[in-house]
């Protein structure tokens, strides 16, 4: 799996519209064929900033982003954004998440 982690840094006016502004985009990925998981959270400590959580098999990251929707993408949501977001990717066996085991509950 190929597995992305991107913090967005959204202008302060659009923080609070930024799951809308990006609907469009996260269900157009969330339908790629490879596309594991695509979730969006926002930080508890800085509002204005959204985590966006991405899974892929395989190559599939590649298909996502040359699609029309990631296009769509750079070319429309650049303009709600205090800086380029920062992003860290990984390829990682398997294709789901684990259990944390320190936490374990039951």
């Amino acid at each position: 799996m190929i597995f992305i982690c991107v913090k967005f840094p959204v202008k302060p006016e659009h923080a609070d519209d930024w799951v809308e502004l990006t609907r469009d985009f996260t269900e157009a990925t969330r339908a790629e064929e490879g596309n594991l998981f695509f979730d969006w959270s926002r930080s508890v400590e800085d509002p204005t900033e959204y985590v966006l959580v991405e899974g892929f098999r395989d190559d599939a990251a590649e298909a996502h982003v040359t699609s029309p929707h990631f296009k769509q993408a750079q070319a429309d949501l650049p303009q709600y954004l205090r800086e380029t977001p920062y992003i860290r990717n990984q390829l990682m066996e398997g294709d789901h998440w684990d259990r944390l085991g320190e936490f374990e509950v039951g």
